[in-house]
């Protein structure tokens, strides 16, 4: 059972890692110490030493290879196509100070309009968000989410103020199926004011359709400065294409 004890040293372990990640003070390919190292340094478990780890390495700030040990990532600029990714994770790998502001928040009935963006009919209850993700204090990414609240009725009861809804979902709802739809647009007067950008900029857009057991969970808008993000695609050739 986690203890508020275990919760404050992993905090602590994490916050003084980032810091001299981001500070440049262990650059890209520094090796961190081993588990037991840290466990030692901070009077705590293997296992709290490793979560910690393991957190980092999944915001990409960190490369755990097999019996070599922990390495600072080389910073990259570029997003999977077909994961789920999280945006403060990617600010983060840049070596750059992730913040957060919530522009907009209504709870609505869907419009037809909606239909196309979430898969639900007219009237379904929606919790509707605008929040801005910024590095360094400049706008990183513009997030527009719909969210079913018929699927998820408890959102209603978060203000998301503080912390974006994305994350919140992928820990409390899970998804059984996705669709990323990826485009192209040139910055109009309010899209540029929000990004800071100027007007006709060319923006990347991808639109995000997560589906559960009970339907449709969220639909969710994100838009990027073109010139500032990336996107990859890893894949295999398919049978047929082996032989």
């Amino acid at each position: 059972m986690k203890t508020e004890k275990d919760g404050t040293l992993h905090n602590r372990i994490l916050g003084d890692i980032e810091r001299r990640i981001l500070s440049g003070e262990w650059p890209p390919g520094h090796r961190l110490p081993f588990e037991v190292d840290l466990a030692e340094q901070y009077g705590c478990s293997r296992m709290t030493a490793n979560k910690v780890l393991t957190q980092l390495a999944r915001a990409g700030m960190i490369e755990r290879r097999k019996k070599s040990g922990s390495f600072v990532s080389q910073p990259v600029a570029q997003a999977a196509v077909l994961q789920i990714h999280d945006i403060e994770a990617e600010v983060k790998s840049l070596r750059q100070h992730y913040s957060y502001r919530l522009l907009a928040r209504s709870r609505r009935a869907a419009t037809e309009a909606d239909r196309q963006r979430i898969d639900v009919e007219p009237g379904t209850e929606l919790l509707d968000l605008t929040c801005l993700h910024e590095a360094d204090g400049k706008p990183f990414c513009l997030e527009q989410r719909l969210i079913n609240l018929n699927c998820v009725p408890e959102a209603a009861d978060e203000d998301f103020s503080r912390s974006a809804a994305g994350p919140w979902l992928v820990s409390r709802v899970p998804w059984n199926a996705a669709e990323h739809r990826i485009e192209a647009v040139s910055a109009n007067a309010e899209l540029a004011k929000m990004l800071q950008i100027a007007r006709q900029t060319a923006c990347l857009v991808i639109c995000r359709r997560t589906w559960g057991s009970d339907g449709p969970v969220t639909a969710v808008r994100l838009t990027y400065p073109g010139e500032r993000h990336t996107l990859v695609a890893r894949f295999e050739p398919g049978e047929a294409e082996r032989g």
